[in-house]
């Protein structure tokens, strides 16, 4: 069983178009708040980021925001919830969020949450984490995005075992107790026996 004390989320620095973005969102910082489970996520006040931060931080439960210096007054627009620390780079800032984080869960949002999604499935992949990863599939949104990573499978570019670094599911509940039972492949890369050496 995975401990899961600190889960990372990825998500819109945008809020969507539909309320059940907004509701989810709310939904999974409940659920957080309600596990003891520490939020840590791109430090943003707007968007969906916003709402889990808000959800989580006005429920008493524990928050860390990390964000590089040239987004703080586009994503934080004056408002900072939890703790913050402020990096230099989106690589520095990728870096940490896996170092403070037990387990990621993506929701829906554009290119940074996609960005940030695949690095950390490669970075599994390449044996640099062992941490579950889940996808909240909100509004079936990731479905396109499932079906591209099966037809890779098929066609020989992802190996099957590497289809197991995640999960898909629309209830946060569920998906955090997945998460928390997920079987994560042994690493087979050269990074992960050098890193273990």
């Amino acid at each position: 069983m995975n401990q899961i004390r600190s889960v990372c989320v990825f998500c819109g620095a945008q809020s969507g178009g539909k309320d059940i973005y907004r509701l989810t969102a709310e939904a999974l910082g409940r659920e957080l708040v309600s596990r003891g489970i520490k939020l840590v996520y791109g430090a943003g006040s707007v968007g969906l980021m916003g709402v889990v931060a808000r959800t989580v931080h006005e429920r008493g439960g524990e928050v860390l925001g990390i964000i590089p210096e040239p987004l703080t007054t586009r994503e934080m627009a004056g408002e900072t919830i939890g703790e913050t620390m402020v990096v230099q780079t989106m690589h520095e800032r990728k870096s940490l969020m896996n170092d403070y984080c037990d387990a990621f869960i993506a929701m829906p949002g554009g290119f940074g949450t996609m960005d940030e999604l695949f690095e950390a499935i490669t970075w599994g992949q390449l044996g640099i984490h062992r941490k579950p990863i889940g996808l909240l599939n909100v509004n079936r949104y990731f479905d396109p995005v499932l079906q591209w990573i099966d037809l890779a499978v098929r066609e020989g570019f992802i190996r099957p075992q590497h289809r197991q670094l995640f999960l898909a599911g629309d209830d946060p509940s569920l998906l955090i107790e997945r998460l928390a039972l997920m079987q994560l492949p042994a690493a087979s890369t050269r990074w992960a026996s050098q890193k273990d050496a």
